[in-house]
């Protein structure tokens, strides 16, 4: 042993001896390897061309890839297959080094979801309706329980939703599974309409069937859970209810899914349904919807040049039906009834005057057509301008927006009997708390006519969406549902937070319509953290562009933040400037977020919408350039790091931007885009409304052709010009084909030139990410990604 251990001493000792021989002679040997080159970028796909040419108005142009929206030709659509995998793949190789940062991206997406799986409860007489999601199950239950039972000690929250632990017994009934709807239309459940009768023995509603493209009408017993056996109409597009909750009307539509039919079913009945009314003009739609009281179901018929209201008695819907309002061109029309009085909220012209915002009518019921007098109520305010309205047995509801500020009041009802306009502020309107930046106050179901609470969901770009009851009787209010970003854990182990309670709010405001400083944090506010501006700027033609800027308090730096900038500027609609949790993960990287609300939007009346459409629609793209413009000069982003998102028609918008100033953004994200609006207005394949052409444009008419081919995306993409990075998405379930985003996708490589680091990427998403949260956060994630990726390339 002895001799053993010193010949491993010795060994040890002469390996030390030779080290630095042998690490000499390996150095003296040592040929440094040449660095391998970077593996070449991916070569994206090149779609088969074949040019067909089209002319209309003495116009002519060729299209190499219309092939792709070619559906009944089997041929096209395997090549369409073929190139879609191609897309796949490609993105998937470009956007390979990514794959950590989508996983901690969607990571840090999904700790933000709320933790509340449930909508707010909608009381409506002894019930409270509410819909929650079931652990492991995809889609939501809809459920009512008696709002008089034990309320305190039963939450709607969890699992065992319903359930009172003090008798031991159930209280909570399931109305519908959506997971069992599912079942019935091949996996897909996506409701469209749900109306409860109104003496809540039944429940209407209209699921998406895919196998045929349409919406099937069923109606289900609340007592028994059962389907009824009539209706089960396809192709529905409305539903009301009459008085006693034993006669459903409904809307179908055409093969073009033109609403022009409405039928009568009752309830229990063997009968055929009853065909009320027909509409033959290719140009009329047919909409119809019950007052708040169930006394009337108010039809509306409107084409482009003319709109008119008629009554059905709800307790006998075959007593015919009796016309009340009519005036030219296209309106917009809601009608309810009030003790006696009917009550309309429209846009309408006023003496052969066009207007740039609604305004409220009155008239007694009993009066014909000829004798009939429509009185206004309020005079024209320019300072206060009424948006929404909203009625109970004793209050009027009022949201109103004075200059760019969104308020919220109450009147007592019924209003007084006076021979002329009044000002608002002559009935005293209560005015209601609300937060800072509010951008947008949206109304509740509120069904229950009787009740003297109405609910409101309260948006603004610093606080996740607050959905509020107000009691318009005793001015208290109560937050009914908002995540709390900062404390939801707290919430979680020690209960409700002290938003969650009754509060009472100040009677009458004034102009600042807000909740005292002090009380913020009631509103989970998190304007500590981030800040808010709004920004006057002026477009190419003087006319001043409203630019929202949200930012990190603590990562703002001049002229050093990457910046996204949102634009929509369609159909009148409001920009959604509401609070994303996705966007946190781009805000706290240092981000920049604006919102360009241009023209063709909302939130600047009637005339604000009209000059951003048809012949004006360029006017929308120039005052969103014009935003990306200021961003940079007055460097709040950081020059070649402005990046541009726009969804469905905002796709439009930012892809004409790029096309007139493609040096201006470094990379673009267009979502479900409206791209070719050329074509597919001149050969709809997927059916268009009288909104789309009034929105975009009459083909027919020449001066309507012209603005569209000049501002149309897929007409005026620039040759030999770099464009910026572009992430299109879109699907096979998308109101706007899949073949628009691959036809522009394919020709921006064609003509523009090629950069491996501004690549154009095609990025198709499943049909059921909208009602997947967590798919949702897949697809935000590689987006997310994609634009730091191009920030940084």
């Amino acid at each position: 042993m002895r001799h053993l251990l010193s010949c491993v001493r010795h060994n040890q000792l002469n390996h030390r001896r030779i080290t630095p021989r042998i690490h000499f002679i390996l150095c003296a040997n040592y040929k440094p390897q040449k660095p391998q080159p970077p593996p070449a970028p991916p070569s994206p796909p090149k779609p088969p061309k074949k040019p067909v040419s089209f002319s209309h108005h003495d116009e002519s142009w060729e299209d190499s890839y219309s092939w792709m929206s070619q559906l009944n030709d089997k041929v096209a659509m395997r090549h369409m297959d073929v190139y879609m995998e191609q897309e796949e793949k490609y993105t998937e190789a470009v956007m390979s080094d990514t794959e950590r940062l989508q996983s901690k991206l969607q990571s840090e997406m999904g700790s933000r979801l709320s933790n509340d799986l449930s909508t707010p409860t909608l009381r409506w007489g002894p019930w409270l309706y509410y819909r929650r999601v079931e652990e492991g199950k995809q889609y939501p239950v809809l459920c009512r329980r008696l709002a008089r039972a034990n309320e305190d000690f039963i939450s709607n929250k969890s699992p065992s939703a319903g359930f009172d632990f003090t008798s031991g017994k159930r209280i909570e009934q399931k109305l519908l599974d959506y997971n069992e709807e599912a079942e019935r239309f091949g996996g897909y459940a996506y409701e469209e309409l749900s109306e409860v009768s109104p003496d809540h023995r039944y429940l209407a509603y209209t699921m998406y069937d895919k196998d045929n493209d349409c919406f099937k009408l069923s109606v289900r017993d609340l007592n028994f859970g059962s389907l009824c056996s009539k209706p089960q109409a396809d192709w529905v597009s409305n539903i009301a209810w009459g008085k006693d909750g034993q006669a459903l009307l409904y809307v179908v539509t055409d093969h073009c899914k033109r609403p022009y039919r409405i039928y009568c079913s009752m309830i229990g009945s063997e009968q055929d349904d009853v065909l009320l009314l027909e509409e033959p003009s290719e140009n009329g739609y047919v909409s119809i919807r019950h007052t708040k009281d169930f006394q009337f179901v108010t039809v509306h018929i409107f084409s482009t040049t003319s709109s008119k209201i008629f009554l059905i008695d709800a307790a006998d819907p075959l007593s015919g039906m009796i016309p009340v309002w009519e005036c030219e061109a296209q309106a917009h029309c809601i009608v309810e009834h009030h003790q006696g009085y009917l009550y309309l909220f429209t846009d309408a012209a006023k003496d052969g005057q066009s207007v740039d915002h609604h305004y409220l009518l009155r008239s007694p019921v009993n009066c014909s057509l000829n004798g009939r007098k429509w009185e206004n109520i309020f005079r024209d305010d320019s300072e206060i301008i009424i948006e929404d309205v909203d009625f109970s047995d004793k209050h009027l509801v009022l949201i109103v927006r004075d200059g760019r500020n969104f308020r919220l009041c109450s009147i007592s009802l019924p209003l007084p009997s006076v021979k002329e306009e009044i000002k608002l502020k002559e009935l005293s309107p209560q005015f209601l708390p609300l937060p800072k930046n509010v951008s947008q106050i949206t109304p509740g179901t509120n069904c229950d006519y009787c009740s003297s609470t109405m609910q409101f969901t309260i948006s603004s770009p610093l606080m996740p969406d607050a959905v509020v009851d107000y009691d318009l009787s005793s001015g208290k209010w109560n937050i009914v549902q908002q995540q709390n970003l900062l404390h939801e854990r707290t919430k979680v182990l020690y209960g409700s937070s002290s938003s969650a309670s009754f509060i009472q709010s100040p009677r009458n405001l004034g102009s600042n319509n807000e909740v005292n400083p002090e009380n913020h944090s009631v509103w989970n506010d998190l304007s500590e953290f981030y800040a808010c501006e709004v920004h006057d700027v002026t477009s190419y033609d003087g006319i001043i562009v409203p630019l929202t800027v949200v930012y990190s308090r603590k990562r703002i730096k001049q002229a050093e933040n990457p910046g996204l900038l949102h634009g929509h500027g369609a159909y009148g609609e409001i920009l959604d400037k509401r609070w994303h949790s996705e966007l946190k993960s781009l805000l706290d990287r240092g981000w920049v977020i604006a919102y360009a609300d241009v023209r063709g939007g909302g939130g600047g009346g009637k005339r604000w919408h009209h000059d951003g459409r048809r012949t004006k629609k360029i006017n929308s793209i120039y005052d969103y350039i014009s935003c990306a413009k200021f961003l940079i000069e007055k460097e709040i982003v950081q020059d070649n790091k402005l990046a541009g998102r726009g969804y469905s028609a905002g796709g439009l918008l930012v892809a004409s931007a790029i096309n007139l100033c493609p040096g201006l953004l470094r990379a673009a994200v267009l979502e479900v885009p409206f791209l070719d609006p050329t074509n597919t207005l001149l050969n709809p394949i997927l059916p268009l409304t009288p909104a789309d052409y009034e929105e975009f444009g009459y083909p027919g008419d020449i001066n309507d052709f012209l603005a569209i081919r000049k501002y149309s995306p897929y007409d005026n993409i620039q040759k030999d010009i770099l464009y910026p990075a572009i992430l299109v998405t879109s699907s096979f379930n998308t109101r706007f084909g899949v073949w628009e985003a691959a036809k522009y996708v394919a020709r921006v490589r064609e003509y523009s030139v090629y950069d491996p680091k501004h690549p154009v990427l095609l990025n198709l998403t499943a049909d059921i990410v909208e009602e997947n949260r967590y798919l949702h956060c897949k697809e935000s994630a590689r987006e997310t990604a994609f634009l730091i990726k191009m920030m940084e390339s």
